[in-house]
């Protein structure tokens, strides 16, 4: 495993909120964060997972993990209602564009509020260390969310250097952690299935 480099906050933030959509993605940022000893809190806020099943499979695995660190872990609740709502128009958006925006949006909001209620300086997100993710659209939903509250700023750490890819796919072969074929909503869900269905026909 590549060494990790010791996490360097900005100066004077004494806690930070971590927003975190499964364990696969955040296993490397716990780990990494309680390596270097910084206090934080897990933020499972995700109302975009779909179905029920598979939301409630992603929080207990990531509820897991955490807590078995030491790592106080948050669940903010199911409320799917909202996240229709809100990407309502946008189903046939592809992946990384505008509906990926709103979705990202939404959940950052709710961390920055949740940070700016409960004495969090700081808030960073483990979204961006996915190869599948748009790490500048990431990047632009958690500012404009801290961007709100004048106690709050985002933290927008590119968890993918020094070897932060390669260290998320061990740990998560290591804990066994269940990987999901599709990011979460149900559109991925779709689209995901219809890519696996035309390679599984390429081949045939």
């Amino acid at each position: 495993m590549t060494e990790r480099a010791k996490l360097l906050i900005p100066e004077g933030i004494g806690r930070i909120l971590l927003h975190s959509c499964c364990a696969p993605c955040s296993g490397e940022v716990i780990e990494a964060l309680h390596a270097s000893k910084i206090d934080f809190t897990v933020f499972f806020y995700n109302p975009n997972i779909h179905p029920y099943e598979e939301y409630e499979r992603r929080k207990e695995e990531n509820a897991r993990f955490a807590l078995r660190m030491g790592i106080p872990f948050v669940d903010a609740d199911y409320d799917p209602d909202t996240w229709f709502a809100c990407v309502c128009g946008l189903e046939r958006e592809p992946e990384r564009g505008k509906r990926c925006s709103k979705c990202f949006d939404l959940r950052l909001e709710r961390s920055a509020l949740f940070a700016h209620e409960n004495g969090f300086p700081l808030l960073t997100s483990c979204f961006g260390i996915s190869r599948w993710k748009n790490m500048d659209q990431v990047n632009a939903s958690g500012h404009s969310a801290a961007a709100r509250y004048k106690d709050v700023n985002y933290w927008d750490y590119d968890w993918r250097k020094c070897g932060g890819s390669s260290r998320m796919y061990e740990i998560a072969k290591r804990e066994g952690f269940y990987r999901q074929k599709y990011c979460g909503c149900t559109y991925s869900m779709r689209d995901s299935s219809l890519l696996y269905d035309l390679g599984e026909r390429s081949r045939q």
